[in-house]
């Protein structure tokens, strides 16, 4: 999916975005944590039954780009005019993520400003989620994105 060209005035405050949805599997959970997150109870299903997860979960990092992607995929994002981030405010994991667990992702815009000394650019600072199938939220982030207004055209 191509997201629309969005600019820092058209995000408003209160706005909410689904992104979409991602279903983890147990191959690409340890094909992540191998070469990014080598804990045990990310690559070792037999290993993983040891802990206190009580099985395979997911690296968080590996949550947190999965929904980078679906930031970008389910149109809140806009290549043309996302110019990265200054930081974040929040950032949790707050359940396991499981494989075969179908996430789903949104967004609400919390406020938006532009500069001033630099009316091109703009800040959109946003919550995101993921959340469980049983309706628990796995996963929020509190930011500000980058975004290009009208005037840098």
């Amino acid at each position: 999916m191509t997201a629309p060209i969005r600019y820092a005035e058209d995000y408003t405050p209160g706005q909410v975005f689904d992104v979409g949805s991602h279903a983890f599997t147990a191959e690409e959970i340890i094909a992540f944590s191998r070469e990014w997150d080598p804990h045990p109870f990310h690559i070792d299903e037999a290993a993983a039954k040891q802990t206190m997860f009580g099985g395979l979960i997911a690296s968080g990092w590996h949550t947190a780009l999965v929904m980078m992607r679906m930031l970008h995929q389910g149109g809140f994002l806009s290549l043309e005019t996302s110019i990265g981030s200054p930081g974040h405010e929040e950032l949790k994991w707050l359940r396991p993520v499981r494989p075969g667990e179908l996430l789903r992702g949104k967004v609400v815009v919390n406020h938006v400003k532009v500069s001033k000394s630099r009316p091109e650019l703009g800040f959109v600072n946003c919550t995101a989620t993921l959340t469980n199938p049983a309706g628990e939220v796995v996963y929020l982030l509190t930011s500000a994105a980058l975004i290009k207004t009208r005037a840098a055209g």
